[in-house]
């Protein structure tokens, strides 16, 4: 009970914050998740009383950041904008991260998340899911495209091709501008891609999208089906952003950051952030966010397991 607490400890969570709070981000400086976490923290600051910094970690597909982030005091002092790299998808292709992507950390709030989309050159002879999984086999094993080993992209197609038994040979490449130079000149027909790094070629129809990996359609292409709709229910593969910290975050502290960061869902400045980089942003309890985050691990980290993927 409270009233048990020591008194030094009691005193310490009352007067939280009392000196500046940093999020550190697990990518470099410029990227959607940089961007976003710099308006969060301008947007809570005020209201806490407190600098909010932002730390930029880049490594071994997040795992550097999150590691730092997993050893530090649960003091409230050291937050990360979480994402699906150093939680769901780089644990197990970097097998000495040195944490637990559940149980090492306080998972906060979610923020929001960026769907996969199923996009081709508009060459290939097929107008929507069924005949282009026709066209997938009658390829024989086309080639797709993602932005990398390990990348979201690359996991959807491993995801798609098991569940549809349709096989596919991964082309990775170093990021989605490359691969999109060559899906657009025709040297690739396929690709698993972020959808905001695709939308301006959808709408221009410079490439046909098919599906994308959410849960509910996207604003930025209205038109184009879900997984679930096209008959591929649970086929879901995002990038969510939200915000976590260190194991044993005390409880007060918790529910004081999730309380803000939904307060600041709601304020113009960073819903259009959101938008321009294709996040949908979304509502969810602290049980829900760790409810998704569990399935996520269960669902896409298995898969990810699977494909027996190691850098060290």
């Amino acid at each position: 009970m409270l009233a048990c607490l020591p008194f030094g400890q009691a005193m310490a969570q009352d007067a939280w914050p009392t000196r500046p709070i940093r999020i550190v981000v697990v990518f470099p400086p410029g990227g959607s998740s940089d961007i976003v976490a710099r308006v969060l923290a301008e947007a809570i600051a005020p209201r806490l009383n407190a600098r909010v910094v932002v730390d930029n970690r880049p490594g071994a597909g997040g795992t550097v950041a999150a590691l730092h982030v997993a050893q530090q005091p649960a003091d409230g002092y050291t937050l990360m904008l979480s994402n699906t790299a150093p939680i769901i998808t780089s644990p197990p292709i970097y097998r000495t991260h040195g944490y637990d992507p559940m149980r090492g950390f306080t998972h906060i709030a979610y923020i929001g998340a960026t769907p996969m989309v199923v996009v081709t050159n508009p060459s290939v002879p097929a107008r929507d899911m069924p005949t282009l999984m026709d066209w997938m086999r009658a390829q024989r094993g086309p080639v797709y495209g993602s932005s990398g080993v390990g990348s979201v992209g690359h996991i959807l197609g491993s995801m798609f091709a098991s569940r549809t038994g349709i096989a596919l040979t991964h082309a990775p490449y170093r990021g989605s501008q490359p691969m999109q130079a060559d899906l657009l000149g025709g040297a690739i027909m396929l690709s698993f891609d972020p959808l905001p790094d695709n939308v301006e070629s959808i709408r221009a129809g410079r490439l046909r999208a098919f599906a994308i990996s959410s849960e509910a359609r996207n604003a930025m292409v209205p038109t184009v089906p879900t997984m679930t709709e096209i008959g591929l229910p649970g086929l879901l593969a995002e990038n969510f952003l939200g915000l976590s910290g260190p194991a044993n975050l005390p409880p007060a502290i918790t529910a004081r950051l999730h309380a803000e960061v939904a307060w600041a869902l709601t304020q113009p400045v960073l819903l259009e952030r959101l938008a321009q980089n294709g996040i949908t942003p979304g509502v969810k309890s602290q049980a829900e966010f760790v409810a998704f985050l569990q399935g996520q691990v269960d669902t896409m980290g298995a898969a990810v397991a699977a494909m027996n993927l190691s850098v060290n």
